[in-house]
Formats: C-alpha cells, sequence, structure tokens
C-alpha cells in the first residue's frame, strides 16, 4: 500500500505518506508560547502513527498572529515550549516540521494594525490593514528569516512557508489583493518577489540539509485571481528555493468554496506534473481509501489528513491495521492487539 511506503524529502525520511497538516488550536496565551496543550496534541498524532506533523502557523511577528492566542516564533523565549513539542513528537517516530506564518490583513492580534500590500480590508468583520512601507517590508523578511533560525534551533526537521489562505504571502502573490505599483505588485515576476526574497533570505540560515516548502492556495475561485496556470508559473518562478509544495486552495476572499473529498486533488496533480516537484495533497481526504487512489492514480506524494486527525488521532494505526502493514504499533500498545 503506498500510504504506508517511506518517502524522503531531503534528509527527512519518512516512515509513511500520512500528513498531519497545520491547523490552527489557538490555545496559546497571548506570549506565543507552546504549552502542554500543544505537547499532548501533536505528541499523540506521533504515538497515532502519522509519518509528518506539521505545527499549525506560528506568527513571525506580534501583529503577524492570526489571532492572539496563536503560537509565535518571533522571540528566543518561545524556542524551549516548541522543543519540548518537536522532542515529543519525535519520541513517537514522527518527522516534525513548523509552518511559519504572516497573516497580513487577516489578523485579529490586538498586538496593531494589521499589514498588507495594499489597503484592502478582507470584510467588514475584519480592521483596515495599512500599506506595508518598504522599511516595514524589510522588517517582515528579517522576522520570517529569525523565525526560521529559531525553528532550526527547536530542532524542527522541516519548515513550511504559509503562502495560502489569504494570508500576507499569498496577498502578495494574487492580483486581486496586490494592487502595489512598486517592484512588489503589477507583474507576476513583482508579485513573486516578496515570497522570493523571504525563501532567499530563510535559506540563508536554514541548514541546507533540511527541507523546506511552501503552502499555496492553487485557486482564488475568483475571476482575475489565481488560478491553477498562474499557480503552475508561481512556483517554477521560485522552484530552486523550495522542495516540495503543499497544495491548498481559497482563502483570500470572504467567498464560499464548494468543497468535497478529494477537491482539491487536481490542483496538486497538475502541480506535480508541470512543476516536477513533489507535492502534498489536503482536502477533506477523511479515508484511507481515497488517499490511496490520489497517491496511486494522481502520483500524489503525501496526503495531508487534518479534520480526521483531530477526530482520530491514531488514525494511521487504525489504517495500517485495516491493511494488514506490519510494525507499525508501538510496542508500548502491543499487547492491545494481539489476540490469543
Amino acid at each position: 500500500m503506498k500510504l504506508f511506503t517511506e518517502f524522503a524529502l531531503k534528509n527527512m525520511p519518512l516512515k509513511n505518506r500520512i500528513v498531519m497538516p497545520p491547523m490552527c488550536m489557538y490555545s496559546a496565551a497571548s506570549d506565543g508560547k507552546a504549552n502542554d496543550f500543544h505537547l499532548v496534541h501533536y505528541a499523540s498524532r506521533a504515538v497515532g502513527g502519522a509519518g509528518l506533523i506539521i505545527v499549525e502557523a506560528t506568527g513571525v511577528s506580534p501583529i503577524g498572529r492570526i489571532s492572539d492566542n496563536d503560537l509565535g516564533l518571533w522571540d528566543d523565549a518561545q524556542i524551549p515550549g516548541l522543543k519540548k513539542v518537536v522532542d515529543g513528537c519525535h519520541l513517537g517516530g514522527a518527522k516534525i516540521a513548523l509552518q511559519i506564518s504572516h497573516a497580513g490583513r487577516k489578523s485579529q492580534s490586538v498586538s496593531g494594525q494589521p499589514l498588507a500590500p495594499s489597503a484592502l480590508q478582507f470584510s467588514s468583520e475584519y480592521r483596515q490593514p495599512a500599506q506595508l512601507t518598504k522599511e516595514q517590508l524589510a522588517d517582515v523578511i528579517e522576522a520570517f528569516k529569525q523565525a526560521a533560525v529559531r525553528a532550526d534551533k527547536a530542532g524542527f526537521d522541516g519548515l513550511e512557508v504559509h503562502a495560502a489562505h489569504g494570508y500576507l504571502l499569498h496577498e502578495f502573490l494574487s492580483p486581486l489583493t496586490n494592487k502595489r505599483t512598486d517592484e512588489y505588485g503589477g507583474s507576476l515576476n513583482n508579485r513573486v518577489r516578496f515570497l522570493r526574497e523571504v525563501l532567499e533570505k530563510v535559506r540563508t540560515v536554514w541548514p541546507a540539509q533540511k527541507p523546506i516548502w511552501i503552502r499555496v492556495s492553487a485557486s482564488d475561485y475568483n475571476e482575475g485571481g489565481i488560478d491553477e496556470n498562474m499557480m503552475v508559473e508561481i512556483i517554477n518562478s521560485i522552484k530552486p528555493l523550495i522542495d516540495m509544495v503543499h497544495v491548498s486552495s481559497g482563502g483570500l476572499l470572504p467567498s464560499p468554496v464548494t468543497s468535497y473529498p478529494g477537491y482539491q486533488v487536481p490542483f496538486a496533480k497538475v502541480i506535480k506534473e508541470k512543476c516536477q516537484i513533489p507535492v502534498v495533497a489536503v482536502g477533506l481526504l477523511n479515508d484511507a481509501d481515497i488517499a490511496e487512489a490520489a497517491l496511486r492514480n494522481d502520483d500524489i506524494d503525501l496526503i495531508a489528513f487534518g479534520r480526521e486527525l483531530l477526530r482520530n488521532p491514531y488514525f494511521a494505526l487504525q489504517a495500517a491495521l485495516r491493511y494488514n502493514i506490519d510494525g507499525c504499533i508501538p510496542k508500548a500498545y502491543e499487547r492491545a492487539y494481539h489476540h490469543h
């Protein structure tokens, strides 16, 4: 079964293709530090057999958080809590990555005015963002770099840069939210510039042997926005800077999206084919059979199970048993599975 075959990305060998994607837990205090909740939450999915765990969106600055209860990594004091989470997941045999993020205009943190490429509000429920100045842009790029330094110190195996779901990096990529007339707006090359500079800066400090990838929204589901063809172009323009693409969609504008199991898999397939790069597919893939079909038929590399892993931390172990995959039960729990 392909779901339980190994996969290596640079020096990050995964024991299976099952990924826990980043999901906001809103369980940190306003100091942004990881606590015992995060340790239990993530480590239980490692014990439950997931191959790769990606920790929730972690703000590179206080105003870069989606909410005031998000994790942060703008301060060295935030390293030890995350290191405990990393060590806990390693004990369970999982690899663990961190998603570093800036919420842009979708920040609801009270720590300041939200920042965006252009001063366009997400919706009436959100505040008016300030258009980023050149100096502020440089500060945000530096904040991503420093967060990467800290993520390495915490022991993370991989790093995911959040360029999806309508947050800051996605806002620069899409013509619908980026109305700038300087070198960071206009042409595709200009709209990609900010993401490229973030990745270049992060790569100066992130160890070369550790993988780094981005999460993208392959469609804005709106006329004139990003579609899969534009996303292919974006990825190809920064391909030397990344090792994989985690393919999601939507989030840029408050418009409804019709979602169903596997609805984003076609985007992942196109990106894998046209960019020749490993991909993670995600999106209501709540069943091992659907996942296996995507891995085989669409030649996807990894599959993320979000809500399914929230409902069931032991999803991977149970799937392994169902398909008679040997050696997946942790030694501590073996006696629960041997029938005498």
